[in-house]
């Protein structure tokens, strides 16, 4: 009869070269991989949120806490490896045929995962950054294992793989720093004193306290448009988001609008102007609308009365 004892050591696996796979060697290391799977996640947050608390990046505190974590998973990986007895020289064979699997079956899977990893170490884009994806407009909130999640400014999370990020031209707002140019367009009606447009615009532009001082906006007379005197202010402010720039702008426009009303200046709008030829007498036509209306014409079944002929002459 067998006993709880005989089954707890009994052997599962011969692997040769003396080395075998018992139940208790198999649970053991279940157990020690699971628990240093867990702590390793653990301590890797706690580690990256005192990081945090000292003013980190969250690129760099993300950096961090992966490497953390997959430094301890390879720990916790050898030391259940030693616990079943298994050494490192047998996993050659399969390691090789892994290797030629992965090659074939998982290599955008790989590509991306080594990917995220050029991502976190170069931070050409980091978490946080405000970058343009395909004609996509958002900020990195976070960069995984094998895609990377940009909220758009719409408010709609896009899962882009890391390998893209690579391998396409991307658009980093604020790569360098967090300033941003922005252009606004004017245009006022003709016969406007273009000096005191100017004057009035870079008033507005002025006044915001979110447009930056340094570099200093300038305001250029573009054009002598269709239908108004076209003029481009060019400003920088600092920004954390498309909205952000957005508010700034409608903010100036407001305060461009209130200056032009006060000194009574128009804002264009679009007009055509006709001309007529009175080199010689125009000629105007009355039309009976009711004798000449469809309902008053004659049908075919109702032929229109003869006209009345004169009288003959007398012989």
């Amino acid at each position: 009869m067998t006993t709880w004892q005989d089954l707890w050591h009994k052997q599962l696996f011969d692997l040769g070269q003396g080395h075998t796979i018992s139940v208790n060697q198999l649970v053991l290391a279940a157990a020690v991989f699971l628990t240093g799977l867990f702590l390793a996640s653990v301590l890797a947050r706690i580690l990256a949120r005192n990081l945090a608390r000292r003013s980190v990046s969250r690129g760099a505190v993300q950096t961090f806490q992966r490497a953390i974590f997959y430094t301890l998973l390879v720990t916790v990986a050898l030391t259940t490896l030693r616990i079943m007895n298994i050494p490192l020289t047998m996993f050659a064979f399969l390691g090789g045929a892994i290797a030629i699997g992965v090659g074939f079956g998982a290599q955008n899977i790989i590509n991306n995962f080594i990917s995220g990893w050029i991502l976190l170490a170069e931070r050409q884009v980091r978490v946080g950054d405000l970058i343009e994806v395909q004609d996509h407009l958002g900020k990195v909130d976070s960069i995984g294992n094998r895609s990377t999640r940009v909220r758009r400014t719409d408010g709609i999370d896009m899962v882009v793989p890391n390998s893209m990020l690579l391998e396409n031209t991307i658009i980093n707002w604020t790569l360098t720093d967090k300033n941003v140019r922005a252009k606004l367009t004017v245009g006022v009606a003709y016969g406007s004193p273009t000096a005191t447009v100017k004057k009035l615009i870079a008033q507005a532009v002025d006044e915001h306290p979110d447009v930056l001082k340094t570099p200093k906006p300038d305001v250029i007379f573009e054009d002598f448009g269709d239908n108004a005197l076209i003029f481009d202010v060019y400003f920088w402010a600092q920004v954390r988001s498309a909205m952000e720039l957005r508010l700034i702008q409608s903010a100036v426009r407001f305060r461009i609008d209130e200056l032009f009303h006060q000194s009574s200046l128009v804002i264009a709008y679009p007009q055509q102007d006709t001309h007529l030829d009175t080199l010689k007498p125009l000629e105007i036509r009355i039309i009976d609308a009711i004798n000449h209306h469809p309902l008053n014409q004659p049908t075919p079944q109702q032929p229109a009365p003869d006209k009345a002929t004169p009288p003959r002459a007398a012989t």
